[in-house]
């Protein structure tokens, strides 16, 4: 009987290979590969709890060779050699002096950036005031003697048009011109009457009035970003030669030129020998 089973033939029992869907993932885990990762884990883990008791057996007062090369610091933490090398004086001086170069060299270039900020502010209280004209559009120059000539100008006067004529880059009407028409209109009221302004000239008035709105309010946003810069910058080259100032302190402590304060919190002052 039990040679006509083994006659006939059995199917091969498979392990299931990995799904179509998750090949990404690379080879599916078989029951030797886990056995495998749970024999090495757990021989960590045992490791890891023999070595945990130990140190927690161990006598903290008993000598070892490892005392030989650490100190304790004030609160009684060791200090271990983090394989620092100590730098020479010379060596200290010449670093210290490359520094100051840096930061010399820093503070030039935000103080350049301060003066060309400042070069388009006048800052009175809360008030900012473009020195130069509007970005971006074309305008006339005028160059005044001093600042308080610059607050009384007034271009309306400077140019002899009114208000609505300085938007104007050419073609401007002259106020001589505006009150000879308002006579003339004046001596012939008929002829006013007739004369009615167009739809399309308040057009283009309403038109210049929304972009002289426009032009102004984008101008004074562009003003209040420059200061907040400008604030910005002076706060960093103020960092700046503070910086530098404490570095020239050092240099000078090293070069035994100035005083300091010893170990034992006594002030004390360098002095040169007498010659």
């Amino acid at each position: 009987m039990s040679s006509l089973r083994n006659a006939v033939a059995r199917p091969t029992h498979k392990e299931r290979a990995q799904p179509l869907e998750r090949q990404k993932w690379g080879l599916l885990e078989k029951k030797k590969d886990y056995t495998l990762r749970a024999r090495d884990h757990n021989e960590k883990r045992r490791k890891l709890k023999t070595l945990r008791q130990k140190a927690a057996d161990r006598n903290p007062d008993e000598f070892y060779f490892g005392m030989m090369s650490t100190k304790a610091g004030a609160n009684g933490a060791k200090l271990g050699d983090r394989g620092n090398q100590v730098l020479s004086q010379d060596v200290a001086k010449l670093l210290k002096t490359q520094d100051a170069g840096y930061l010399r060299t820093v503070a030039q270039k935000v103080r350049k950036e301060r003066e060309r900020l400042e070069e388009g502010l006048v800052i009175e209280g809360k008030e900012v005031k473009a020195l130069k004209g509007e970005s971006g559009k074309k305008g006339h120059t005028v160059f005044v003697g001093s600042k308080n000539e610059q607050e009384d100008f007034r271009p309306d006067e400077w140019f002899g048009t009114s208000a609505e004529g300085l938007s104007k880059t050419y073609n401007r009407p002259r106020q001589q011109s505006e009150v000879a028409s308002e006579e003339d209109v004046a001596d012939d009221p008929s002829d006013a009457a007739k004369q009615r302004r167009p739809q399309r000239a308040v057009d283009a008035e309403l038109k210049a009035m929304k972009e002289e709105r426009a032009s102004r309010k984008k101008r004074q946003r562009e003003q209040e970003a420059r200061r907040i810069r400008l604030e910005a910058v002076k706060a960093r080259e103020r960092d700046l030669l503070i910086a530098e100032q404490a570095l020239e302190a050092q240099r000078a402590k090293m070069a035994n030129n100035v005083g300091g304060v010893n170990k034992n919190g006594v002030k004390f002052k360098v002095r040169e020998r007498k010659r």
